[in-house]
């Protein structure tokens, strides 16, 4: 087995100054905002402390980052498209945004598939649009959800006259990587209908062991004359706060929707996410193999955890990224357990309802972290139902 990033010292984790290490006291163990704990891969630190020592801190000049962004998905997802594909982005977020303006009117429809990471809820309410709420078909087995497009649904939501479908591919928070067979039939509904897919791919170099990730246009012909990918490094490198993602467009009708995107788009994304993207794809290979068995282990561990201290949890592995999405109703802890994890365990776990009504009952652990840690954020959950301390 690789190296695991074990070595963490909560103690380092806390000189930290983002979002996830300065949003809670210090006797609160943050593990809610996806940011990973891992130590940043050496080549991206290195070239970051060149561009430091150059004064190198102007605007961004992507010029190389289509041609980097098509050499490293051909090789490790077996996309092909062009280095003009390609269009520098601030982040994911950033680009769904723009690309939604373009592609709709105040009181167009926006289909979305809770529960859902919680910024897809505000796309449409900052567009003028009518969100088209279409649940995860949802199945319980054991101690284990199951979650799944439901096409019959959505293709009612697309008949009323959706323009707009934000799909989360691979799934955050559920973890789901869709099959090849679910988005070829998505693409047909999509084609009929007239909707256009901006499929969220930003966990898509996460895929764990046993699911395999396909991008939305590489589905079938019809999935790529419908689709725009929108994708970064930032998940799989810890760089959010960087600011660089990439919209990815590779027939002719999706490439005219990117060119109608304002001119100075690629010019708000970070000139040092673009130059740490592109060491990330180049030299950053041995670190996310890293990464990915410590993530693998962790998905895997948390079972055990769970089973041994809180069998009332259901759980299933995440199939892709870091985010274990936890099923809590069966702990007396009310709508929203992740307050009770917070106030009786000093835990910070993301809020489950803030990812829809199908969030009621839940919360969502991230597991990028060390053993020891993941350790304690489990005994801090079982303290919060039994008060030991």
């Amino acid at each position: 087995m690789a190296e695991l990033f074990d070595d963490l010292s909560l103690t380092d984790l806390h000189r930290r100054k983002s979002a996830k290490w300065t949003g809670y006291a210090t006797d609160v163990l943050p593990s809610w905002v996806a940011e990973m704990d891992f130590p940043l891969a050496p080549p991206i630190a290195r070239a970051l402390h060149a561009a430091i020592d150059a004064s190198d801190t102007g605007y961004a000049n992507p010029v190389e980052y289509g041609a980097t962004y098509a050499s490293y998905f051909a090789a490790e997802l077996a996309w092909r498209f062009g280095p003009k594909d390609v269009l520098a982005v601030a982040d994911v977020m950033t680009g769904v945004r723009e690309l939604v303006q373009v592609l709709t009117e105040p009181g167009d429809k926006i289909v979305i598939n809770p529960p859902v990471y919680p910024p897809f809820h505000e796309i449409g309410k900052l567009a003028g649009l009518e969100t088209l709420e279409v649940p995860l078909a949802h199945q319980r087995e054991g101690r284990a959800d199951r979650w799944s497009l439901d096409l019959e649904a959505i293709e009612r939501a697309y008949a009323s006259g959706a323009k707009v479908h934000l799909l989360c591919s691979p799934h955050n928070p559920t973890g789901t990587v869709h099959a090849r067979e679910t988005l070829q039939q998505l693409a047909e509904l999509a084609v009929r209908y007239g909707v256009t897919i901006l499929s969220d791919e930003i966990h898509a170099l996460l895929t764990h062991p046993g699911a395999v990730h396909v991008p939305f246009p590489m589905a079938s012909e019809a999935a790529a004359s419908c689709s725009i990918v929108l994708t970064s490094a930032s998940k799989t490198w810890n760089l959010p706060g960087l600011k660089a993602a990439a919209i990815i467009a590779t027939t002719d009708p999706m490439r005219e929707v990117v060119r109608r995107l304002p001119e100075e788009t690629p010019w708000h994304s970070g000139h040092l996410g673009i130059l740490a993207g592109q060491i990330a794809f180049r030299e950053g290979g041995p670190w996310r193999a890293r990464a990915l068995a410590t993530l693998d282990r962790n998905r895997l561990l948390l079972n055990e955890l769970l089973a041994q201290h809180l069998p009332a949890v259901r759980y299933t592995p995440p199939q892709a990224g870091y985010l274990a999405w936890l099923d809590c109703s069966a702990l007396g802890l009310g709508d929203d357990p992740a307050k009770a994890f917070l106030k009786k365990g000093r835990l910070a776990l993301s809020n489950g309802p803030r990812f829809g009504a199908q969030g009621i009952g839940y919360a969502r652990l991230n597991l990028a972290t060390s053993r020891e840690l993941l350790e304690e954020a489990v005994r801090r959950m079982a303290a919060s139902v039994t008060g030991a301390p």
